[in-house]
C-alpha cells in the first residue's frame, strides 16, 4: 500500500454550508486518518496482511501515527518520517449523512521513487499494490512500473482528482473512480457524458482508458450502486445495499478495501464487487471511519441478509 497519513478533524453539522457561510458544530472528532492508511486499515480489518509506506512529518502530529498503525494491525515499519508538517484533513458531516472535506498532504507529497525503490523487494513479493492521490505521481508511477512488470496487478483511486499520467495509467490496472473524478476524467479522454449520462458513458470511458493500459474501470455512484467495465466492454453492474446512512466519511475507502479483498482472494468480479458494496454500505451506517470498518464476519452476516443467494460466494 503506497499510503497516507493525516491528521483528520471532523465537524457535524445540520447541514453542510453554503460559501460564505459559518456554521455552529454539534459535535467534533479528530482520529488518525488519510485515504492510504484508511484503506489499509480497511484491508487489515477484512483480514489481508498489509504492508507499504505511509508518510508522516516530524511535527507534534506525527505522534498519532505509530499508536494508530497498532491499533489497526499494521506494522509501525510502514511509517517513513520526513522534516515538516504532517497531513491534516478537515471534513463536514451533516445530518443525512453527507460530507465535504479538505486535505493538506504536508509530508504525504514528499515520498519519492527512490524510497519506493528501497521497498522493492516488498513489492515484488505482494499480491498487489495499491495507491491513491495524497501522495505525488512519482512514487505511484515507480511502484506500479515495478508491480506491473512483474505481473503483479495494481489499484489506484486518484483521489484527490488529479489527471493521472499516461506513465501511471499504463501501469494501472484496476482504476476505481467516484462519479465526480469518472466527470472529469471522462470530460479529458473521450469528451462528455452526452444524453445517457455517465452510466452509459462509462463503457466509451472504459475503452479510451483500455487503450491506455487499464484493465478494469471502477465507477461508484453512492447510493446508486457502482459499475464494473472489465476489458473496455463487459459491463458489471452492481447494487448499492439500502441502509440508513448517517455518516459518509471512508465509504469510498471501505469499498475500495472491499474490492481489493475479494480480488486478492480470488473471488470472481461480482463477489468482489458484492463484498465492496457491503463494506461501504456497513461504514455509512457508523460513526467514525475506524470504529465502522467493517471485519469479515459482519460483512458475511450482512451478505446473508441483503444478497442471501451470493453471501461471500
Amino acid at each position: 500500500m503506497l499510503g497516507s497519513f493525516v491528521a483528520a478533524g471532523t465537524f457535524r453539522v445540520d447541514r453542510l454550508p453554503r460559501p460564505g457561510e459559518s456554521l455552529r458544530a454539534s459535535a467534533i472528532a479528530w482520529e488518525p486518518g488519510g485515504k492510504g492508511f484508511n484503506v489499509a486499515a480497511g484491508l487489515r480489518r477484512l483480514g489481508i496482511a498489509v504492508d507499504g509506506l505511509i508518510p508522516i512529518g516530524t511535527d507534534h502530529l506525527a505522534a498519532l501515527a505509530e499508536p494508530a498503525l497498532r491499533r489497526m494491525g499494521l506494522p509501525t515499519s510502514m511509517i517513513r518520517p520526513h522534516p515538516g508538517s504532517t497531513g491534516i484533513g478537515v471534513g463536514f458531516v451533516g445530518t443525512d449523512g453527507e460530507n465535504c472535506l479538505a486535505v493538506h498532504p504536508g509530508a504525504n507529497l514528499l515520498l519519492s521513487r527512490e524510497t519506493v525503490r528501497s521497498a522493492a523487494a516488498g513489492i515484488l513479493s505482494s499480491a498487489m499494490v495499491l495507491a491513491q492521490f495524497e501522495i505525488g505521481d512519482d512514487p505511484v508511477a515507480e511502484a506500479f512500473a515495478i508491480a506491473r512488470g512483474a505481473g503483479i496487478p495494481t489499484l489506484l483511486n486518484p483521489s484527490p482528482f488529479r489527471l493521472p499520467s499516461d506513465e501511471i495509467l499504463a501501469a494501472t490496472t484496476i482504476l476505481v473512480l467516484n462519479e465526480t473524478e469518472a466527470e472529469a476524467l471522462l470530460g479529458r479522454l473521450a469528451g462528455p457524458a452526452g444524453t445517457g449520462g455517465l452510466r452509459a458513458a462509462a463503457e466509451g470511458l472504459a475503452r479510451a482508458l483500455h487503450a491506455r493500459g487499464v484493465e478494469v474501470l471502477v465507477i461508484t455512484f453512492g447510493a446508486a450502486g457502482a459499475r464494473i467495465v472489465l476489458g473496455g466492454s463487459t459491463i458489471l453492474d452492481q447494487r448499492a445495499y439500502q441502509v440508513t446512512a448517517v455518516d459518509t466519511l471512508g465509504a469510498g475507502d471501505a469499498f475500495t478495501a472491499g474490492l481489493a479483498a475479494g480480488f486478492v482472494a480470488g473471488r470472481h468480479w461480482d463477489a468482489s464487487g458484492r463484498i465492496a458494496a457491503a463494506c461501504g454500505a456497513l461504514m455509512v451506517t457508523r460513526h467514525g471511519v475506524l470504529d465502522g470498518l467493517p471485519d469479515p464476519a459482519e460483512v458475511g452476516d450482512f451478505l446473508r441478509i441483503h444478497a442471501p443467494e451470493a453471501a461471500m460466494s
